[in-house]
């Protein structure tokens, strides 16, 4: 039997016997109600940060499309570094932005106008930095990049003088976000400068 996002549950515990006692309990009664808990997904993980610097087989986990794990974060009031347990888009989620991109085949669409695959495709960019933008937006790097060479690809077929010429491709295209920063949503990061 499956279930939606919506029954998926985080527990905190203060130590790790805690949470092996309260896992045992959960199978326990799983099993009761004709269930099991997912083997694979049902993990006790060491939330390690600056404070807590023990050691533990596992120390992060994905969930709801975020890979929950130690990083280098700054304190926004001192300026200071620490390691905090903080969440970042998955690879997985990236895979599926990435997978979503290529099903659109944007780069066979020369028919299309800049402007329309804008005004098309912007509400899931937005969507996108709206929802896994939240927390440590600079992950997304590698999906922007992603769709600016889809882009470029793009204009390789849309105008002739650029067929086979990549470089002046790309450089046209940061032009035109330079120019227009605002026309897709990822470019108002200034990620309209990563088109090689």
């Amino acid at each position: 039997m499956r279930f939606p996002w919506a029954t998926r549950r985080l527990l905190h515990c203060q130590t790790e016997q805690e949470a092996q006692k309260i896992l045992m309990i959960l199978a326990e009664r799983f099993k009761e109600c004709g269930l099991e808990l997912h083997p694979a997904k049902t993990k006790v993980v060491y939330c390690k940060n600056s404070n807590r610097v023990g050691s533990y087989p596992r120390m992060s986990f994905d969930f709801l499309g975020y890979t929950f794990r130690p990083r280098v974060v700054k304190n926004p009031q001192t300026r200071k570094l620490f390691v905090g347990f903080t969440p970042a888009v998955s690879k997985n989620a990236m895979k599926s932005m990435c997978d979503k991109t290529r099903k659109y085949k944007w780069h066979l669409r020369s028919g299309l106008s800049l402007e329309e695959i804008a005004r098309i495709y912007n509400p899931v960019l937005q969507g996108w930095l709206n929802y896994y933008g939240r927390y440590c937006p600079s992950e997304l790097v590698r999906v922007w990049r992603y769709f600016n060479r889809v882009l470029v690809k793009w204009a390789m077929r849309k105008h002739k003088k650029f067929k086979g010429r990549k470089s002046k491709a790309a450089q046209f295209l940061e032009k035109v976000a330079a120019e227009n920063p605002t026309l897709f949503a990822h470019w108002m990061l200034g990620t309209g400068k990563t088109f090689a």
